[in-house]
């Protein structure tokens, strides 16, 4: 055999080894081997950390978060968070009187990040026509940045990796705020030997006729059917992500339930919470159940398959606004949210303000009224937690578990 031959048949062993004993330099030396380095691939569907989105009303966005119980004497009483509280930007907020508190529900933590698309006075599709824009559960763009929620889901979800959906919706397609005007006007308006119910108006009543249940669950259905869509558009399929619907939980108790007398003004002048007796039994008996039994019908309508339901309908008994078993700061003694026990002694819904707005250096807004507060907040947090059940959503009832904080939080429990 020529020597020609043989260097033909080592040539490419010696290769081999010599490019070898250079990797192996590399690594024993600590030097990066000069390899291919693939792309870094961003985050979105099933990429990057999981997120938790929560879309919907002031029940979800985080409206009177802000405040830790309520108090006549002080407002910094109950001031958990200051004024800043519903700045969602370095700034200020991203849209004016969202409210999107820091203490709402869907920062639940647990290996997960948190944000917050909802917004205060929300209906299921979007309003542009009043003072300040509602975004609703729709695909609304007006070409200058304001957009509708389940757009913007869309393009969030698109890079990143949305895994839960937390919804509440509904309570504004039944005109609550409304109603609870109507409520509180006929208590001030009408004395205790002739009542002025508003469970009997017709301003009310028109809320909860069959015809009107039947469009409002057909509207909440849509806006859960845009969720998917945006979903399926970012490029999620419907198994990849759960829709995490919360119904709506009591603000007031029964009539045997208040600390202050229906007659005299002390229920509103002094609790914030002027409702007669008749009015809050029917509010809790009626009304209540049937804006929840129609979100719950709404998920059946849709059609998604991949739904989980919150329910917060007892979430607060116990410590409900004007209830027997909680009171302001100072009928408990208190001076600071932050004192032990205060969690279990004061409210966790906010007072329906009428005078104490009035002005524009109160710290109070009207739209706090009838609200979950910081407690309530933090306490529906803990329950959103628990069904993101690290990573295998499930739904069940939440109610208070015992007195006292754990994390920071209420201590509450799902079932």
């Amino acid at each position: 055999m020529s020597s020609t031959a043989t260097w033909r048949r080592l040539a490419a062993p010696v290769g081999v080894l010599l490019l070898l004993a250079a990797l192996l330099s590399a690594l024993t030396s600590g030097a990066a081997p000069l390899l291919p380095v693939p792309a870094a691939r961003a985050d979105g569907p099933g990429v990057g950390t999981p997120y938790v989105v929560s879309v919907g009303d002031s029940y979800i966005s985080g409206e009177a978060g802000r405040w830790a119980g309520s108090s006549n004497v002080s407002s910094s009483y109950a001031d958990a968070l200051g004024s800043t509280a519903y700045w969602d930007t370095p700034t200020g907020e991203s849209t004016a009187r969202c409210h999107r508190s820091k203490a709402a529900e869907v920062f639940i933590g647990a290996g997960t990040l948190g944000k917050n698309l909802a917004c205060s006075g929300a209906r299921t599709t979007t309003d542009a026509s009043g003072t300040y824009f509602k975004p609703g559960l729709d695909f609304y763009d007006d070409g200058a940045g304001r957009i509708g929620q389940a757009k913007a889901l869309q393009q969030f979800a698109s890079s990143n990796n949305v895994k839960m959906v937390v919804v509440s919706i509904g309570g504004n397609d039944f005109n609550f705020a409304d109603i609870v005007t109507t409520c509180v006007a006929n208590w001030l308006s009408s004395p205790s030997w002739w009542k002025n119910y508003c469970h009997d108006d017709s301003s009310v009543t028109a809320n909860f006729t069959s015809s009107n249940v039947t469009a409002v669950r057909t509207r909440i259905a849509t806006a859960f059917q845009n969720l998917r869509t945006a979903m399926r558009n970012a490029g999620y399929a419907d198994s990849a992500w759960t829709l995490l619907v919360q119904t709506y939980p009591s603000p007031i108790p029964n009539a045997s339930g208040f600390r202050y007398a229906e007659t005299g003004y002390t229920r509103q002048n002094t609790g914030g919470c002027g409702f007669w007796n008749a009015d809050a039994n029917w509010a809790n008996s009626t009304a209540l159940p049937t804006i929840n039994n129609t979100v719950r019908s709404a998920i059946t309508a849709s059609g998604l398959t991949n739904t989980r339901v919150l329910d917060l309908a007892s979430a607060f008994t116990g410590r409900r606004l004007c209830e027997s078993t909680v009171g302001l700061y100072e009928e408990k003694g208190l001076t600071s949210w932050s004192q032990a026990g205060a969690v279990d002694r004061t409210e966790w819904v906010n007072q329906i303000r009428t005078v104490s707005t009035c002005c524009s250096s109160s710290p109070y807004y009207i739209q706090e009224s009838l609200h979950p507060n910081y407690w309530g907040q933090l306490a529906t947090r803990s329950c959103v937690r628990q069904a993101w059940n690290a990573g295998t959503p499930r739904g069940g009832t939440c109610t208070i578990a015992g007195t006292g904080l754990s994390g920071g939080e209420p201590r509450m429990t799902l079932r």
